[in-house]
């Protein structure tokens, strides 16, 4: 209902209403082109992995974040150090460094460590010139098998869930709690 003395609305909203309306007709042909880039980078990139470099686990920042593991920038020099990789080597064998980074604690270290030599491990490394592979790069039937990481990440983070501890309940707190309160209730005005 109109309340005082004001204009009655008469608001005409039929009026261009074309210039208005947000239209996604190009939603399908957008994906067929997200989808094309995607494939056509993969093959420019091949054999290096879609993801791109290797990154450490951090942790997050602030008391909000600080339980939950992220991606970080790079490795630190003391991380490729413990992995034996040299930091020049390592930026050509997509591992990403961080010469800025500190490791403040021993777990993270070691974490970000064995990552490293879990990378190495199933790393191939292809030759510059086929003809003359030098120390360090992969046999030729290796190089024949090879096959594109394909994933978001190189080597993802797995999170642990926590298994919830199951703990046996004793006698004595097995008793029913509406037929016990009423008693401690009574026993309490006693006292």
């Amino acid at each position: 209902m109109v309340s005082h003395n004001n204009v009655l609305p008469n608001q005409h909203f039929k009026k261009k209403w074309q210039f208005y309306v947000k239209t996604w007709f190009n939603q399908p042909a957008r994906k067929t082109r997200r989808q094309n880039a995607r494939a056509e980078k993969a093959r420019k990139v091949f054999p290096r992995p879609v993801a791109g470099a290797l990154r450490p686990i951090v942790s997050g920042q602030t008391v909000k974040y600080n339980l939950k593991k992220r991606y970080g920038r790079g490795f630190t020099l003391e991380e490729l150090k413990e992995a034996a990789i040299a930091p020049k080597t390592a930026r050509t064998i997509g591992i990403a460094v961080d010469h800025r980074r500190k490791n403040r604690s021993l777990e993270g270290l070691q974490e970000n460590a064995n990552r490293l030599k879990a990378y190495k491990s199933k790393l191939v490394v292809f030759p510059r010139r086929s003809k003359k592979p030098k120390q360090g790069d992969s046999s030729a039937e290796e190089l024949s098998t090879v096959q594109q990481h394909d994933g978001r990440h190189v080597l993802p983070i797995v999170h642990e869930k926590a298994e919830p501890e199951l703990v046996s309940i004793p006698e004595e707190l097995k008793v029913p709690p509406l037929s016990t309160l009423p008693h401690a209730a009574v026993y309490k005005k006693i006292s």
